[in-house]
C-alpha cells in the first residue's frame, strides 16, 4: 500500500510563493513519474506539473516561468515551487505518482488527498 502526503499548502497573497511537498511512502519498488494536479472550485482537475525519475519535466502553459518542479529520488518527494502567484491559482492541489509497488508487475498511479491553495488579490 501507498501513501502520498502533501505539504505547504496555505494563503498567499499575489506575487507570493509557496513551496508544497509531497512524499511517497510504503512498499515502493521504483517510481516512473509525479506530479502535481490542480482542481479549481466548479472546475475539472487539471495537470500542472510532471518530472520522471530521470528528471525530464512538463508544465501546463499557465503556470511556465513561474512553477518549478524538482524531486528528491533517495526521498520519494517531490516538490513545487511556486511563484509570482496569481488569484487564478487558488486550487485544491493534488500529488500524484505513477509508480511500481513491491510484488507487483505493473506500474499504477496514487493520488494524494490535496492541498489547499488560496491567492488572494
Amino acid at each position: 500500500q501507498v501513501q502520498l502526503v502533501e505539504s505547504g499548502g496555505g494563503l498567499v497573497q499575489a506575487g507570493g510563493s509557496l513551496r508544497l511537498s509531497c512524499a511517497a511512502s510504503g512498499s515502493i519498488f521504483s517510481i516512473n513519474a509525479m506530479g502535481w494536479h490542480r482542481q479549481a472550485p466548479g472546475q475539472q482537475r487539471e495537470p500542472v506539473a510532471v518530472i520522471t525519475s530521470g528528471g525530464s519535466t512538463n508544465y501546463a502553459d499557465s503556470v511556465k516561468g513561474r512553477f518549478t518542479i524538482s524531486r528528491d529520488n533517495a526521498k520519494n518527494t517531490v516538490y513545487l515551487q511556486m511563484n509570482s502567484l496569481k488569484p487564478e491559482d487558488t486550487a485544491v492541489y493534488y500529488c500524484n505518482a505513477d509508480l511500481l509497488i513491491h510484488g507487483s508487475n505493473r506500474y499504477h498511479d496514487y493520488w494524494g488527498q490535496g492541498t489547499q491553495v488560496i491567492v488572494s488579490s
